[in-house]
């Protein structure tokens, strides 16, 4: 049966944006586990104390039944010896070797008709047999993630950790290859750790989560959930929380539900659900772009309690989505359409009004 994962870790890092001391413990089943959080919160660390090439100060790593570190009985596994595959953001292809040659590099010991047979499975579960005689040079990027991929799990690891490898793939792309790797893993059922900045990945993926913070875990569990509502400022911003507003409360009104707070530097007051808070309290609030309703007419007749009016400051469209800045008082940025952008006519400069419901307003703390 292929073994679990379990971790318990302590180890003081210091790296480019900070030190901070590692300390989390946890239980990860087979399938995959998304390791989310904001830019030096731990996640590469914890990776790299899993893999053995870090050393942790203090606790205990097992594959199921065996140990690979323990402080306390002094085990520290080599890497080599950890049956773990690692696949980097920099995937570390030979150019000069085929695609071939590049996936079986890693069974030397096997013979020359066992090591073909295996490379041959394995580049056609990925989709990319027919490419087995070409240079890395010489395929896409999507196709070179594949092979790097297969490379990795041609050596029947026990665990497979993903390090932003999918970072430069486009969303249709990711959500290709992932859905090939958790069909090879379908019967295989090995704990698959990937480390993400990207909400593409987390959605394609979609199993479990756990989320660090200064090398803290401080939230777990199913990925939609984790991130509708981030309680956090810094996970706010990795989730894709666009708009961080400064308000002070103004008044509770319990028997609603709500409350009704002020944005700071401006006239603008916004509904939000009722929070453990006083009136006067500065609070910080979190409302995705793409939460947030635009309407070209004064709406009315809404459940929604927010209708802001405001001006275009700036349009910029980035792909399939165009970023629209509207100034209430307050700056506001807003995710629409190219096609709804065209259908309304929308211009720097034109009167708008903005439509957002109580319940995308979502508290943070630092």
């Amino acid at each position: 049966m292929t073994a679990a994962l379990s971790a318990r870790i302590r180890k003081q890092h210091r790296g480019p944006v900070g030190a901070f001391v590692l300390d989390l413990s946890v239980d990860l089943a087979p399938g995959f586990t998304i390791v989310f959080g904001p830019s030096g919160a731990g996640k590469s660390t914890l990776l790299d104390c899993i893999a053995g090439l870090e050393r942790p100060d203090a606790g205990r790593i097992a594959a199921g039944s065996e140990t690979l570190f323990d402080s306390a009985a002094a085990v520290n596994l080599p890497a080599q010896k950890r049956r773990i595959a690692y696949v980097f953001q920099t995937l570390a292809l030979f150019p000069h070797l085929t695609v071939e040659e590049n996936t079986g590099y890693g069974l030397p010991g096997l013979s020359t008709e066992e090591r073909r047979a295996r490379v041959a499975e394995i580049l056609e579960s990925f989709g990319v047999a027919d490419l087995q005689s070409r240079k890395p040079g010489e395929i896409s990027g999507g196709e070179r993630q594949r092979v790097a991929l297969a490379r990795s799990l041609v050596t029947s690891p026990r665990l497979l950790l993903l390090d932003e490898p999918f970072s430069a793939l486009d969303a249709d792309l990711k959500a290709e290859l992932f859905d090939d790797l958790r069909a090879w893993n379908a019967t295989r059922q090995l704990p698959i750790l990937c480390v993400t900045h990207s909400r593409d990945e987390v959605d394609a993926l979609g199993e479990h989560m756990i989320v660090l913070d200064h090398g803290r875990i401080v939230a777990e569990g199913f990925p939609r959930d984790v991130l509708r509502a981030p309680r956090r400022k810094r996970l706010a911003v990795a989730a894709g929380f666009e708009n961080l507003l400064q308000a002070t409360v103004l008044d509770l009104r319990e028997s609603d539900g709500v409350m009704r707070v002020a944005l700071k530097d401006c006239s603008v007051e916004l509904e939000v659900p009722l929070a453990h808070a006083l009136p006067g309290q500065s609070i910080q609030l979190a409302i995705r772009a793409g939460d947030i309703l635009l309407a070209t007419e004064q709406p009315g007749g809404l459940s929604a309690r927010n209708v802001l009016p405001g001006k275009i400051a700036a349009l910029d469209e980035t792909g399939a989505v165009v970023r629209v800045v509207v100034d209430c008082g307050v700056r506001f940025l807003v995710h629409i359409t190219p096609g709804a952008v065209r259908k309304l006519g929308l211009q720097t400069g034109q009167p708008v009004w903005l439509v957002v419901k109580t319940h995308s307003c979502h508290f943070v703390a630092d």
